[in-house]
């Protein structure tokens, strides 16, 4: 069995959709767009600490929004030109899934959005 067949047996088509090719969910489609529970957030593939719920705010751009990231080393960035655009593509540091992008927009104190896919993460109250 391949790697890629794990995946495909460990995710539904939509998390395989966005973490392992790259993709998008809906605008304001997310659980987690919403959602101000306290806890923490973590990758839906691997389980590896994404985010804090202290971090998260709404940008209204539709996806959860994040001012920063559990830990320096939770994520991975890429440049990605897609689209016709430059943007900064985030990855789970620990399984190399695709979380969504990183923008110079967001609040203090760090100025980041980290606009992710709720698709690409599973939620763990406090």
């Amino acid at each position: 069995m391949s790697e890629n067949d794990n995946w495909k047996d460990k995710l539904t088509d939509e998390q395989y959709k966005v973490c392992r090719c790259g993709g998008t969910e809906d605008p304001f489609s997310g659980k987690y767009d919403k959602h101000y529970e306290p806890g923490t957030y973590h990758c839906v593939a691997c389980g590896a600490e994404l985010f804090q719920s202290d971090s998260k705010y709404d940008s209204g751009s539709g996806w959860p929004s994040f001012f920063q990231p559990a830990s320096v080393d939770a994520l991975r960035k890429l440049p990605d030109h897609s689209e016709g655009r430059q943007r900064t593509e985030i990855r789970c540091a620990k399984c190399d899934s695709h979380l969504g992008h990183v923008f110079t927009d967001g609040p203090k104190p760090t100025g980041l959005r980290y606009c992710i896919n709720s698709v690409a993460l599973d939620f763990k109250g406090k």
